[in-house]
């Protein structure tokens, strides 16, 4: 195993350079003068020239990048260039709340995701299975803005029982949580169903079943635990994906997170600040595709990490 995450973890090596190349590059070919949108509109002409050696904004950009990555690897991310803070300290000011919310909202879809695909999957084309899979179907389709609007306008305005937005108590964290897990519920929902379907077409099921055994024992037992490797797969990019893309729901609820940060920074061009995020982001995605392919050996027995890896 520790050979295995030794391989994996050497691998990532290239895509975080990789990561680091687009993010680097991305931010610089946007138009307009950088330099003269961190000094401000009204700066005078040799303030902007100031910003523009200080950020190195006057050399070729191999060069930028070469002085970035040098800092990187000594631990430092830079300065921001709105705020002046070390961006180690923009960035995990504000990463634990974007973690909050993620976890908050795959708990929500693991739950409500898995427990409607299980019993959808037991009670095949019932009332319950076709109200799900239509649910399903609306919660993906339904954009995630459109929906935190919805509910700030029925739980905060029209009923009164949840704050709007910020961040405070654990009241403050339902609604933006809600909101940011529901299309994960419907996605965990539907590999849910379908892959209880296809363990429970089994020769084996059909063999514990004529054994006597309970149908819980072994809806539970057996098949849930070899259908699980799909829904592991499935929650595992969408922790990542939510993590770096809870923009819109952070900017709805006014939810101090990276997301948010994130926007701000490309508006106001703080390279640094981009970069930093962008890189946290990767790092983090990296180590989750990580951990979801250790659960599979750990899931499967006949998933071996030399095989896993070949695949």
């Amino acid at each position: 195993m520790y050979g295995y995450v030794i391989r994996r973890l050497l691998l990532a090596i290239p895509v975080l350079i990789g990561v680091s190349i687009l993010a680097f590059s991305i931010v610089r070919f946007i138009p307009g003068d950088p330099a003269r949108i961190i000094a401000g509109v009204h700066a005078s002409q040799e303030y902007v020239e100031r910003v523009r050696q200080e950020y190195l904004l006057d050399e070729p950009l191999y060069l930028q990048y070469y002085v970035y990555m040098s800092d990187v690897l000594q631990g430092d991310l830079g300065r921001s260039a709105y705020t002046r803070r070390p961006v180690t300290v923009e960035l995990f000011t504000r990463f634990p709340n974007t973690l909050i919310l993620t976890v908050a909202a795959m708990g929500i879809a693991t739950i409500l995701g898995m427990s409607a695909g299980i019993i959808s999957a037991t009670k095949r084309y019932s009332l319950f299975d076709n109200f799900t899979m239509l649910f399903a179907l609306v919660g993906i389709a339904i954009p995630v803005f459109w929906l935190g609007l919805m509910f700030q306008l029925l739980f905060s305005v029209s009923l009164g029982w949840l704050p709007s937005s910020g961040i405070g108590s654990w009241r403050h964290l339902i609604l933006p949580a809600m909101t940011l897990g529901l299309a994960t519920t419907a996605l965990i929902a539907r590999i849910t169903r379908s892959s209880m379907l296809d363990v429970l077409g089994q020769d084996y099921i059909n063999t514990a079943r004529a054994k006597g055994l309970v149908e819980r024992v072994v809806v539970y037992k057996h098949a849930l635990k070899n259908a699980l490797i799909p829904v592991i797969t499935v929650m595992g990019l969408q922790f990542g994906i939510l993590l770096g893309g809870a923009v819109l729901t952070e900017t709805v609820f006014s939810w101090p997170g990276i997301g948010r940060l994130l926007v701000d920074s490309i508006l106001t061009r703080d390279y640094p600040v981009v970069q930093g995020a962008v890189m946290l982001l990767a790092l983090f995605f990296v180590i989750i595709n990580l951990v979801v392919d250790i659960f599979y050996a750990l899931l499967d027995p006949r998933i071996t990490y030399g095989t896993q890896e070949g695949g």
